[in-house]
C-alpha cells in the first residue's frame, strides 16, 4: 500500500489533524542505511514526524529536525518538505536491550539531549526552535516542542513495527493540534479518543488507512479532509553539490586525500550514495576555485 498523509480540521476549526502511513519510506531508509531494529524505529519515527510537520508548510518551504541525544544512536537528522523526506542516524548499527515487555527501547537508544527544529520559510532568516528531550521516544518530544516552542498544544503519535528479520512491517503517525480558543470539552474527548485508539503502528499493521485512523482519533467530531498528500523518501544530492562541498575543504585537504588514495570519495549521509572524483577532476575543481572573481 502506498504511503500518504491526510490533513483535516475538526470541531468547527478547533482541531488541526494530520495522519500518515509511512511504511514504505521507513523501509527504504532501513535498506539504505542498514539500520538495526532499534535504529530503524528511531529513524522511522523522526522521518514520519518530520513529514507530518512539513505538511503544514507551503511549496518551496522546508524544515530540518535534529535529535541530538547522548545515547548510542548519536544524532538523528531528517529534512522534509511537503510530501518528501530524507534522513539518517549517526550510528545505524547501534542497539540496546529490549524493554522488559519485549518492545524496542528507543528512549534508551536516543538518550537525553536536545531536539532542534529549523524551518526555512523563504524569509530572510530561518526559524529556529529547540527543547530538551523529555523521553527520547520522539513523539512525546515533538509534542513538547510544539507546546513549549510554538505555543501550540499538540498530541503526537509515532510508531514503527519491525519484523524479527528487521524489515518494517508498519509505520505511521499523527499530529493533532488544538487551535486557539478550543473548548475544554473538546480536549477531554480528544484525549479519550487517543487513549482508545492505541498505538498507531498497530493500526497501520492491521490495515487501517489514514482516513480510518483519523475517524478513530476524531470520534464524536465532525471533520473535513482538506488534502491527501503522497509521501516518499527521496534524496536530492548530486555530483554538483558534492563538488561544492569538496571545494570548501580547501586545496591542502584535497591534495592530502589524493596522496592517500589517488581519488577523492564523498558520500551523501542521507542516501549513502558515493561519488568518486579522479585526480584530473580534483585538479579541475582546484583550478576553478583559483579563478579570479
Amino acid at each position: 500500500m502506498e504511503d500518504y498523509l491526510i490533513r483535516a480540521t475538526a470541531a468547527e476549526g478547533q482541531i488541526l489533524a494530520l495522519v500518515a502511513r509511512s511504511t514504505g519510506l521507513v523501509e527504504e531508509a532501513r535498506n539504505l542505511h542498514q539500520t538495526s531494529p532499534t535504529a530503524t524505529a528511531a529513524l522511522g519515527r523522526v522521518l514520519t514526524g518530520a513529514a507530518l510537520m512539513a505538511a503544514t508548510l507551503k511549496e518551496g518551504q522546508s524544515l530540518t529536525v535534529r535529535v541530538l541525544g547522548d545515547g548510542p544512536l548519536g544524532s538523528i537528522i531528517a529534512l522534509a518538505r511537503p510530501g518528501v523526506v530524507k534522513g539518517y542516524v549517526a550510528e545505524p548499527q547501534a542497539e540496546v536491550p529490549l524493554k522488559p515487555e519485549g518492545k524496542l527501547d528507543v528512549g534508551q537508544a536516543v538518550g537525553r539531549g536536545t531536539l532542534y527544529v529549523t524551518k526555512d520559510l523563504g524569509l530572510k532568516e530561518p526559524y529556529n526552535g529547540s527543547v530538551p528531550l523529555i523521553s527520547g521516544e520522539i513523539a512525546e518530544d515533538l509534542a513538547y516542542y510544539f507546546t513549549v516552542s510554538e505555543q501550540k498544544p499538540s498530541a503526537v503519535g509515532l510508531g514503527v513495527l519491525v519484523e524479527p528479520d528487521g524489515r518494517v512491517r508498519a509505520a505511521g503517525g499523527y499530529l493533532l493540534q488544538l487551535l486557539p480558543d478550543a473548548r475544554e470539552e473538546v480536549v477531554e474527548i480528544l484525549e479519550g479518543n487517543i487513549k482508545n485508539a492505541g498505538p498507531v503502528s498497530q493500526l497501520v499493521a492491521k490495515g487501517d488507512r489514514p482516513e480510518e485512523i483519523l475517524a478513530l482519533l476524531l470520534k464524536g467530531f465532525s471533520f473535513k479532509i482538506h488534502e491527501r498528500l503522497p509521501l516518499r523518501f527521496a534524496c536530492d544530492c548530486s555530483r554538483e553539490k558534492l563538488e561544492e562541498i569538496l571545494m570548501a575543504l580547501g586545496e591542502k585537504e584535497l591534495e592530502k586525500l589524493l596522496e592517500e588514495k589517488g581519488v577523492v570519495e564523498a558520500k551523501c549521509a542521507f542516501c549513502n550514495r558515493t561519488y568518486r572524483f579522479s585526480r584530473e577532476e580534483v585538479a579541475r575543481l582546484l583550478a576553478k576555485s583559483r579563478l579570479p572573481e
